[in-house]
């Protein structure tokens, strides 16, 4: 098993999140704030491991996560929950949402900044016979949160099927957001959608 810096972490999840799009050393340096260089050595070290495979599109070589590795799988997971480690307060605001077979996700200004944030947004992926239980949960997180949510519930068919119509908002929220609950269930939808 290989072990993965922070700002290798950080790359694996940005070229897994960001289904809709290719990257090369270029890309990936500008999304890491490192150097060309920098971003090479971690896409071909990704690639020398079995983690990343490419692909040589004109005269560019694109990478995708090679997601048919279970060992890949677990890396992605590890650095799933490690990102949310970041976001405790939020797991904890939410954490009444967290049931078996959902996804939450943390995305918007209040990921990044919440304290110029207007608002607080989080998506939930679940069954839509749980939808009105979801509803009654979010009033109840709502009247505890000094700032207006902005809940959006689907059901993992409707994220599936969103990311196959190439829904521009949809996959911004995958590519941005943060995964407070339910990883396995994420990376069973995006897997699909992950590699080359």
């Amino acid at each position: 098993m290989i072990e993965l810096t922070k700002k290798e972490q950080e790359a694996l999840l940005i070229i897994y999140k960001d289904i809709s799009s290719f990257y090369n050393s270029n890309s990936l340096s500008k999304e890491l704030k490192i150097t060309q260089v920098g971003a090479m050595k971690i896409l071909k070290r990704f690639e020398k491991n079995g983690i990343l495979l490419s692909r040589r599109i004109g005269k560019s070589i694109v990478y995708k996560v090679n997601i048919k590795e279970e060992f890949v799988q677990k890396l992605i997971a590890f650095a799933l929950i490690n990102e949310a480690g970041k976001y405790q307060r939020w797991k904890d605001e939410f954490k009444p949402l967290n049931k078996k077979g959902r996804i939450l996700l943390f995305y918007g200004s209040a990921s990044r900044d919440y304290s110029h944030a207007k608002d607080i947004d989080i998506f939930i992926i679940l069954d839509k016979k749980d939808f009105q239980e979801a509803s009654r949960e979010l009033a109840k997180i709502q009247s505890m949160l000094p700032k207006k949510l902005h809940a959006i519930k689907a059901t993992k068919e409707d994220l599936a099927r969103n990311i196959k119509e190439n829904n521009k908002s949809m996959l911004e929220i995958i590519k941005t957001a943060i995964v407070l609950y339910g990883y396995d269930e994420y990376m069973e939808v995006l897997d699909g959608f992950a590699g080359f």
